[in-house]
């Protein structure tokens, strides 16, 4: 019988290699595959905060302008309740496909870690950025006629009337809440927390000197300081803000706080990375688009670069508020669960 030569060695150990290859090969062609035909079908945008709102608005007109580039529509889900907890967990458990993203923030993936003692989701393991979609600067408000014009004066006038002084809020945990909390830590002082089931009776009552003052977002603010019913005494961070260059920042005072409401876009954690590509470059598709930007900033809005619209800024915003804000939090032990 003739026997057939044998491969040499080298060849027979490079089979398995090739083989890995070819494989590798394969996958990352079927990825970029799947890239390029996403989406084939309407994209789920889910909002875990009731429909009205500032992120609600700002969700609906990113959404439009990511729309348009994807080639198909983004359907805005309002799943609110429990600080966003409702919402966001269901986004969560959703395919991670690219067809269920979630519009959250600050509120959601920092403030709520301090709050609740077993928080459905993890901010950081359960979630894959997409990128960020824009931030509200927050304002130090007060009534009309309290006798205080800058961050200086204020901190003087709460020294002296602590006991006696209170500030509104929308809620436990409310944006307007995790402000001042900041803010009072900051100062060194505890003065009497009013929270009201949502920002407008918040407002409402500062208006009319129920409570002394509150903190709060540019979206909604701006309005009322126009009309002279409140007045702004600091913006919390480190720059004037070109609507009220006449309101100093808190860092001029010394306090460098960066107290702002953020907002993203996240999908479920193992979304292929080609999916996710594809959605973070139609979110700088939204966020370079001239008339979204002039819009957004007419309501006090900040939307980032097209540049920083990237997964790795969202990240590092959730570090930071780890880091820094939840502590400050914490030391209030006030839980919602």
């Amino acid at each position: 019988m003739q026997l057939r030569p044998a491969l040499p060695l080298s060849l027979v150990s490079a089979f398995p290699v090739l083989s890995i290859v070819c494989a590798m090969a394969w996958s990352q062609g079927a990825l970029a595959q799947a890239g390029a035909a996403f989406p084939a079908r309407p994209v789920t945008l889910v909002v875990p905060f009731p429909p009205g709102g500032p992120s609600d608005a700002l969700a609906r007109a990113v959404a439009q302008k990511m729309g348009e580039h994807l080639g198909q529509p983004l359907v805005i889900e309002n799943l609110g309740g429990a600080n966003g907890t409702i919402g966001l967990n269901q986004a969560r458990k959703a395919a991670a496909d690219g067809y269920t993203l979630s519009f959250c923030g600050i509120g959601t993936h920092v403030v709520n870690v301090a709050l609740y003692r077993k928080l459905p989701y993890d901010p950081v393991a359960d979630f894959a950025p997409v990128g960020p979609a824009g931030a509200a600067p927050m304002l130090l408000l007060a009534r009309a006629n309290l006798p205080a014009s800058d961050l200086r004066q204020f901190a003087e006038w709460l020294k002296r009337n602590q006991a006696a002084a209170s500030y509104g809020s929308a809620g436990v945990g409310s944006i307007s809440h995790y402000g001042c909390v900041l803010l009072l830590s900051a100062l060194g002082q505890s003065p009497t927390h009013v929270p009201y089931r949502g920002i407008a009776p918040a407002m409402n009552d500062l208006m009319g000197g129920q409570t002394d003052f509150m903190c709060d977002q540019t979206t909604t603010a701006l309005p009322q300081i126009a009309g002279g019913r409140i007045k702004a005494i600091a913006v919390l961070g480190t720059q004037r803000l070109a609507q009220l260059p006449g309101t100093a920042a808190s860092a001029e005072a010394g306090h460098a706080l960066q107290a702002r409401s953020w907002n993203a876009i996240f999908a479920p954690r193992g979304t292929p990375p080609a999916v996710l590509a594809r959605l973070t470059r139609s979110l700088q598709h939204a966020m370079g688009d001239a008339g979204l930007r002039a819009q957004m900033a007419a309501l006090g809005l900040e939307l980032p670069s097209p540049e920083q619209a990237v997964p790795a800024t969202v990240s590092a915003l959730i570090e930071q508020g780890l880091r820094n804000d939840v502590p400050a939090l914490k030391a209030k032990g006030q839980y919602l669960d």
